[in-house]
């Protein structure tokens, strides 16, 4: 496995595309957490039950920001899932020797975004 940080973070995305899960555990620390708007610090079996299944859903991911700083990735990436809608995240890894041990996500928008270019959606008009 290669110890790149940027690389790592690559091969877990592409993990959830390819929908194996060997290849993700393998990426992922023993003491792993994940953190997003919706989950506070799971840990790495209730992140495998709760997380995985989306693999399901995802069927493509380009990446539009991967900047590594140290241990750290940035990224921000376009899903696109099965039912052929689109999304857009940005997510902090965190790697220490070659295996992720944490992840931080920002919940994106819709693509095609709910606003018209310029303008703006009021609070729960979000589709």
């Amino acid at each position: 496995m290669s110890d790149d940080v940027s690389e790592i973070a690559r091969a877990s995305y592409q993990a959830y595309v390819a929908k194996d899960r060997a290849a993700l555990e393998a990426l992922i620390a023993d003491d792993f957490h994940f953190t997003s708007p919706l989950d506070n610090r799971l840990d790495r079996e209730t992140y495998f039950e709760r997380c995985w299944p989306n693999s399901e859903r995802i069927r493509a991911c380009t990446f539009k920001h991967l900047i590594a700083i140290g241990e750290t990735v940035f990224v921000t990436y376009e899903g696109e899932a099965s039912d052929g809608k689109g999304f857009r995240n940005t997510e902090i890894l965190s790697i220490r020797d070659g295996k992720i041990v944490e992840v931080e996500v920002y919940f994106g928008w819709s693509l095609p975004h709910s606003a018209p270019d310029g303008g703006f959606v009021e609070s729960g008009e979000v589709s």
